[in-house]
């Protein structure tokens, strides 16, 4: 027969665990409040010297290519370089001509994990965040990669801190 201290302890292992459940999984929102939705982008019709250039300016490794409002597609520094030599392109290669078309994109709720299945299994670096039909933020597999260091140290301090506060 139970009593009712191994009633409550069970109770409050229930709680904690469905507490650390929740908190386990870091998503696309979290790492975009942190960083911000800043979305550098560039027209499909400007050089590729242009999308270059302003990379190098805002440090960044790629650019989100709009044609209107639509997302057409991006560039990073890698799309030059390779077409470039391949191709004996120039520099007033249009952004459309080397851009990357077939453009896989996220929403603010998914889990990074999911994130970054998606950017191993189909050799990315950037992902545009996409949330009713509008880009809201970019994310690289950086930015993936620091949220689950840090969400996984983050939940190990917290178990560690109730080992030592409580006894079970």
């Amino acid at each position: 027969m139970e009593d009712a201290q191994t009633t409550e302890r069970g109770e409050k292992l229930k709680r904690i665990d469905s507490e650390m459940g929740e908190r386990l999984v870091r998503k696309v929102r979290d790492i975009l409040r942190e960083k911000g939705t800043a979305v550098y982008s560039i027209s499909q019709d400007a050089t590729a010297y242009d999308a270059l250039k302003l990379m190098a300016e805002k440090n960044i490794g790629a650019l989100v290519v709009f044609d209107g409002d639509r997302l057409a597609g991006m560039i990073s520094v890698r799309d030059y370089p390779r077409k470039f030599v391949l191709e004996k392109l120039s520099w007033e290669t249009k952004v459309k001509e080397i851009m990357t078309t077939e453009v896989l994109t996220v929403t603010p709720d998914m889990d990074l994990d999911e994130c970054l299945e998606l950017i191993a299994d189909k050799r990315m670096r950037h992902l545009p965040v996409v949330e009713n039909d509008r880009v809201v933020g970019i994310i690289s597999i950086g930015d993936i990669l620091k949220g689950i260091s840090d969400h996984k140290e983050s939940v190990i301090r917290q178990l560690e801190s109730y080992i030592k506060g409580h006894s079970v």
